[in-house]
């Protein structure tokens, strides 16, 4: 019965994908027209997946947001002592891994708590928005995602199903009381682990949405790309070897302007 499940899933996934995936989509002015990226897994016909392939995607499917991934720790974590200003730091694994990364450091001495999940999206992101942020009563969130969401890591995903997800977070947060800090998306002009993608014209088109919308929804635009991108609309090795997820000397340049959008945010 699994197995015919999974099948079931997996035509269902597959059919959506394709006909996502056939056609370039037309995404209005903030948007490029290039063809929207997925998963090969997700696009590949049925019978042609191996078995680890399907268990593979079982295994996503039995916690799709990963709200397992920090259950304990949320549980562990006491609420914020009185008058201290806690603020979670809120992505995929450019922020799981700050602090992380040798030579780095997460704001030692900071009530900064870090809720980042490596290949998560925006979709992903807003199932756990509530016990990963709300129930930590925070007084800000500084939000950065997006980038995994163009790599297509859970399936198609167009700028404005994008800026749809993190609409919704912003209104979430702000129904909350919880202040907000939006970060740009890191400059990247290719992905590792899905080659050919060309992002870097997705990723300016989402972060003048991002520092628009920040100025509509009264939140904070915190701007990493500026500091960070190179010629080509990526990053350099010495600031990211993969191109991708920051070293130290990128983190380095980051920290100073996360805590001053911080400050601001606090400050309103």
């Amino acid at each position: 019965m699994k197995c015919l499940i999974a099948s079931s899933v997996l035509l269902s996934l597959a059919a959506i994908a394709s006909a996502q995936t056939a056609t370039p989509v037309n995404r209005g002015a903030s948007s490029s027209t290039a063809v929207v990226a997925s998963d090969p897994l997700f696009t590949r016909a049925p019978p042609s997946l191996s078995v680890d392939e399907i268990a593979s995607i079982q295994g996503r499917l039995a916690d799709w947001a990963l709200l397992a991934h920090y259950r304990a720790d949320n549980a562990a974590l006491p609420k914020p002592a009185p008058g201290e200003h806690r603020v979670v730091f809120y992505g995929d694994s450019i922020t799981q891994f700050w602090g992380h990364v040798p030579g780095s450091s997460f704001f030692p001495g900071k009530p900064y708590v870090n809720r980042g999940i490596s290949g998560q999206t925006t979709p992903q992101m807003l199932v756990r928005f509530r016990q990963d942020v709300i129930d930590l009563h925070p007084d800000v969130v500084v939000i950065l995602a997006g980038t995994n969401d163009i790599a297509g890591n859970t399936g198609p995903s167009t700028l404005p199903m994008i800026e749809d997800n993190l609409r919704s977070m912003v209104e979430l947060a702000e129904a909350n009381h919880i202040k907000v800090v939006l970060a740009s998306v890191l400059p990247v002009s290719d992905y590792p682990w899905r080659p050919g993608l060309q992002p870097a014209g997705k990723v300016r088109a989402l972060n003048a949405w991002l520092k628009q919308y920040a100025t509509a929804s009264h939140s904070i635009y915190l701007d990493y790309y500026t500091a960070l991108a190179n010629a080509e609309g990526g990053m350099d090795p010495a600031l990211a070897k993969d191109g991708v997820h920051p070293t130290s000397a990128g983190y380095a340049r980051m920290a100073p302007l996360a805590q001053r959008a911080i400050e601001q945010a606090l400050a309103k």
